[in-house]
């Protein structure tokens, strides 16, 4: 039985040559204990429809230039290996269609809400800042600074894709649309049963993920290649979200609420890189920052979840 940490607020995409892989727990499931609703901010309770522009566009010139840079860089995030990232991940394997897709964290529905308070890191952030936090958690790297190409390059695309939206407005499709409590609790065997019939086809059955040609083209879900202990998508009702709107990829919907919640359980209960946080005291990083819905510090076939370093 894998028992669920208490539900806090509310993604996620992520590699290198070596994916360590944890032993699959296989015993029953507990119950969990029901989610709070995912926020990350109070915001005004309108919802608009809202459509970004077509990439055709995209202004010629200076400004266009960097729009089509910070395009290339959400979608083929790993060229930034070696430098900002440290695994497979692009922005595009979280925010899917170019950042585009309604309830998959669309980037035109996050630029109007910042800057905004996040209980995640206690203060108010700005774009900028949201932006590097992907990088140190999803991308297990290190936050380009303010004034770098690369993070000037994707503001300015995330900006353009947001044109004419509102401002403080929370717009339909923004985030991941927060699901009911699983009816059932969640349960290891039906996810890994889920796991092995929809999702190993392109993730792999060790949730390696799939290669061409030196670059990742499905993102590992677990490993040393895949998003770290912080990031969002590590977070099981983040993910049971993500999962039951999106997946499998041009299928999102057809799952259960009850398949999303139980193979997100088995995908999060999979070792993956530390969390950053972590100074050197496991339980100290378990306390402070993962009191939330998620297997870190859990005890799975006899080794505690806290995090694989290397690559």
């Amino acid at each position: 039985m894998l028992p669920i940490r208490s539900l806090g607020a509310a993604l996620a995409g992520a590699a290198c040559a070596v994916v360590v892989v944890s032993l699959l727990d296989r015993r029953p499931a507990e119950p969990p204990a029901p989610p709070p609703p995912a926020a990350e901010a109070a915001v005004a309770p309108a919802n608009t429809a809202f459509a970004p522009p077509d990439e055709s566009a995209i202004p010629a010139g200076p400004f266009g230039e960097m729009v089509r840079y910070g395009r290339d860089l959400f979608l083929h995030t790993e060229q930034l290996r070696g430098t900002w990232t440290e695994n497979g991940m692009d922005c595009v394997n979280c925010h899917l269609d170019a950042g585009r897709l309604a309830n998959a964290a669309p980037m035109w529905a996050s630029w109007t809400m910042y800057p905004a308070y996040r209980s995640k890191t206690q203060k108010v952030d700005t774009m900028a800042e949201r932006i590097q936090g992907c990088f140190l958690y999803s991308m297990n790297g290190k936050a380009p600074p303010v004034g770098s190409k690369e993070l000037a390059g994707l503001m300015s695309y995330i900006y353009w894709l947001s044109s004419d939206a509102p401002t403080g407005v929370e717009l339909e499709g923004r985030g991941f649309a927060a699901l009911p409590p699983p009816a059932q609790g969640v349960d290891h065997a039906r996810g890994e049963a889920v796991y092995e019939a929809k999702c190993a086809v392109c993730h792999g059955a060790e949730g390696e993920g799939k290669v061409a040609e030196g670059s990742y083209v499905f993102p590992p879900l677990w490993g040393s290649d895949s998003y770290n202990w912080g990031a969002g998508m590590h977070r099981i009702d983040t993910a049971a979200s993500f999962i039951k709107h999106n997946m499998p990829l041009g299928q999102g919907g057809s799952l259960t609420d009850q398949e999303a919640w139980d193979v997100a359980t088995f995908v999060n209960s999979h070792e993956r890189p530390p969390d950053p946080r972590d100074a050197g005291n496991r339980a100290a990083t378990d306390a402070a920052f993962h009191d939330e819905n998620c297997r870190y510090g859990d005890e799975v076939d006899g080794r505690v979840l806290a995090g694989v370093r290397g690559g």
